[in-house]
């Protein structure tokens, strides 16, 4: 896939500044954080992560970070707890080594599902999870497709909100599919499908859903014309996957002659890999922001994306101090 166009470099201090420009990774996705940092031209930043035997994590920085622009690149993805806390002891090191600047870069934002009070005597998880990265040291978090954009307003330090769309839009425009229908799997992510639909000159559909309990929904009805088109459910997270098969059914039994999937974060927890198996999705694409194993891909049909080049261009523009916003698509 071609990479988004960088922002134009500050050619007299452009020299000096990359000295002091580094990029770490944790043990969430090493694969993409090598791969960003060949995209920017640097070598991966030397460090130590290991796990004491009663599993607390150990982080050593081995090499001089003083005065420098430090960038943390970790998906808070499964094991959450382990590579969050990893991912706030790595930015204590680096804070306690003197850097200037730490920019956590977080692809998948663990507990943005845990946005505000939606029973009684529960917990505003995202919210905590903000004040423990500032408390931690970080300056700045380089965030994408939260799950509730409104998140960014839980951090007291500056947030960069990318979306994965250019990655998606391009490899949807490429595949030149006829007669195509966007379609939003609930209310909450119409803005989404309708600007993804905007950009591929296609039609909208919502599905009317209704939750029953965690992790359970249930389809109540479709919203647009599928008949005789191809239907691509866009969503943000594929969690348990079942949303994403109940919506694939309704549109199969709507009409649709063929049904695609795409998604920013493929969690893939529990049942999702075998109900996708099963399903009547005849591809489902996502992005490289949480690893998948081949084997995994292979068996429910899942091509994944890389968000390298997206990535890369939004750490060069806050490291030069140029627009991100050349990003937001």
């Amino acid at each position: 896939m071609e990479n988004l166009p960088e922002p134009a470099a500050r050619a007299p201090r452009k020299a000096r500044l990359d000295e002091k420009l580094k990029l770490f990774g944790g043990t969430a996705n090493p694969a993409l954080t090598a791969e960003i940092c060949e995209q920017l031209g640097l070598q991966m930043g030397q460090i130590h992560l290991e796990r004491f035997s009663d599993g607390e994590n150990y982080v050593q920085i081995l090499e001089n970070v003083r005065g420098a622009d430090v960038f943390v690149v970790q998906p808070t993805c499964d094991p959450v707890d382990n590579h969050l806390m990893e991912l706030l002891l790595m930015i204590d090191a680096l804070k306690r080594a003197s850097a200037r600047r730490i920019t956590a870069v977080i692809p998948y934002f663990g507990y943005a599902r845990q946005d505000r009070k939606d029973k009684p005597r529960v917990p505003i998880s995202s919210k905590l999870v903000a004040d423990l990265l500032t408390t931690a040291g970080a300056h700045r978090a380089l965030l994408m497709d939260l799950h509730a954009p409104q998140i960014q307003g839980f951090f007291n330090i500056p947030v960069d909100h990318l979306f994965a769309s250019p990655v998606l839009v391009d490899r949807f425009r490429r595949m030149d599919l006829p007669d195509l229908t966007i379609v939003s799997p609930d209310a909450g992510g119409v803005e989404r499908a309708r600007f993804f639909a905007k950009k591929l000159d296609a039609a909208l559909a919502i599905v009317d859903k209704r939750r029953v309990a965690m992790d359970v929904s249930e389809v109540m009805n479709v919203i647009g014309d599928v008949d005789g088109r191809t239907a691509v459910i866009l969503d943000d997270i594929v969690d348990t996957a079942g949303t994403l098969v109940k919506t694939a059914e309704a549109m199969v039994k709507a009409g649709a002659r063929r049904v695609l999937a795409c998604a920013s974060h493929a969690v893939l927890s529990g049942p999702a890999v075998e109900r996708i198996a099963q399903s009547p999705l005849e591809r489902v694409v996502v992005t490289n922001s949480i690893p998948l194993a081949p084997a995994l891909q292979e068996r429910a049909r899942i091509q994944v994306l890389s968000i390298a080049g997206l990535m890369a261009a939004a750490i060069r523009s806050i490291h030069e101090e140029t627009s991100v916003s050349l990003l937001f698509v």
